[in-house]
């Protein structure tokens, strides 16, 4: 046999050999990966180990990018016993408080909302007669009955925790003013909810389903006030074809936000049935566009441009031709006084201005870092001119929603304490 011959006879018994060897160490891996698995699924459920962030996967759907927020949140869950059902002791009292919310932001029909520091507060107890008692702003207007969202809210908590609802007395702090434009009905919905689901001890998942969204969202229609109310700052939120859904949009440091609150009531009905049942291509593209400027402009901090972002032509138009003839008059006043930009709130009558160059207590910060005093000047001003008369209030966005201020018994042990001792 040639010495040709003798190397491709040895190079073929390595190649065997080799082969086989990798053919034998791949069958027991699988064998060791067989045994593990049999006996992981043996273990408890929360004893399990959750997929870690660093395991090495050829499976794209076992990779979790550092964005990828709610895949971490569903793997952590799983480690544990479920908790989307998770059952608690029933309260014999809450108090909820739920901020202002401004709609719209001009171009963001339906889909933006601001919270607003403003706040309402709700105290709903067990009774033995049902009972509705307000005080404060617009506590003579709101509903006694059951039509009212508070009751409403409460309700479809007590329906998702499958519970039947317990005769309730309701009493409200009303900081916010009632049928302006600043979510009064969105902030009952909310307070409602969240009361009734701390009253039935019954709690809902967030992350990946925004359970509670779904529920306000679904009595109010739409999640432009809802959405902030239950998360606080700047909210974007749509309906994706299966659920609501909703993103925070950042909010540039010391703005400060300036509101002509005339003093009558805007309804809501009224403010729709004034807008056009169909829209043009050139109108919808303007929009889209200023929703667009808006959004970059809040990400980036850039508020010059913010006075392009409100625009709009799908429903401030109709509006201040119809309803509100001194909106446009107001917004241009306060853009020339120095406003950032300024809007119809929600479907009115309150009109918004945006200003900038506040830091830390307003009242020991020299006014002219500011714009806020004249803006709320020229405000006024044109609400003279116009014989309207109402409240010029400055405040600030708030970056919390709606929460548990007291609650009967406590959340809180001598283990563990809560905010405020709740």
């Amino acid at each position: 046999m040639s010495s040709d011959n003798t190397k491709l006879l040895l190079t073929a018994c390595a190649s065997a050999i080799g082969g086989a060897a990798l053919s034998f160490a791949a069958f027991k891996y699988l064998e060791q990966r067989k045994e593990l698995a049999a006996k992981t699924e043996a273990l408890p459920r929360n004893w399990r180990r959750a997929p870690s962030l660093l395991d090495v996967s050829t499976h794209e759907e076992n990779l979790v990018l550092p964005h990828n927020h709610e895949e971490k949140m569903r793997r952590r869950i799983a480690t544990r016993v479920a908790v989307e059902e998770d059952h608690f002791t029933p309260r014999q009292s809450v108090t909820v408080r739920v901020p202002a919310t401004s709609a719209n932001l001009g171009p963001g029909y339906d889909c933006l909302g601001m919270a607003v520091d403003l706040w309402s507060e709700v105290t709903v107890s067990r009774s033995d007669k049902f009972e509705i008692t307000a005080e404060g702003d617009g506590a003579d207007e709101i509903p006694r009955d059951e039509s009212n969202y508070l009751v409403v809210g409460l309700k479809a908590a007590f329906e998702t925790a499958e519970k039947p609802v317990p005769t309730l007395k309701y009493h409200v702090v009303s900081r916010i003013p009632y049928a302006r434009g600043l979510g009064s009905s969105s902030a009952a919905i909310v307070a409602g909810i969240i009361a009734g689901l701390v009253l039935a001890g019954h709690r809902l998942p967030c992350w990946g389903s925004e359970a509670l969204l779904q529920i306000a969202a679904d009595i109010e229609g739409h999640p432009d006030n809802v959405a902030p109310a239950i998360y606080g700052g700047i909210q974007l939120g749509i309906h994706t074809g299966t659920r609501w859904f909703s993103e925070r949009i950042p909010c540039p440091p010391g703005t400060q936000l300036v509101m002509f609150i005339p003093d009558f009531v805007g309804k809501t009905s009224d403010a729709r049935g004034v807008l056009k049942n169909n829209v043009t291509r050139e109108e919808a593209a303007y929009n889209i566009g200023r929703v667009a400027v808006m959004v970059n402009s809040l990400c980036t901090g850039n508020l010059d441009n913010l006075k392009y972002g409100v625009q709009d032509k799908l429903h401030q138009p109709q509006r201040g031709e119809t309803i509100y003839t001194y909106l446009y008059p107001m917004i241009e006043a306060a853009e020339r006084a120095g406003a950032c930009a300024a809007y119809l709130s929600g479907a009115g009558p309150t009109v918004l201005a945006l200003t900038s160059g506040a830091s830390g207590d307003i009242f020991t910060q020299r006014e002219k870092e500011r714009t806020d005093q004249a803006v709320a000047k020229a405000m006024i001003q044109v609400a003279e001119d116009f014989g309207l008369k109402g409240k010029l209030l400055v405040t600030t966005a708030v970056h919390e929603g709606a929460r548990v201020v007291r609650v009967e018994p406590p959340f809180s042990s001598d283990r563990i304490t809560y905010r405020d001792n709740i």
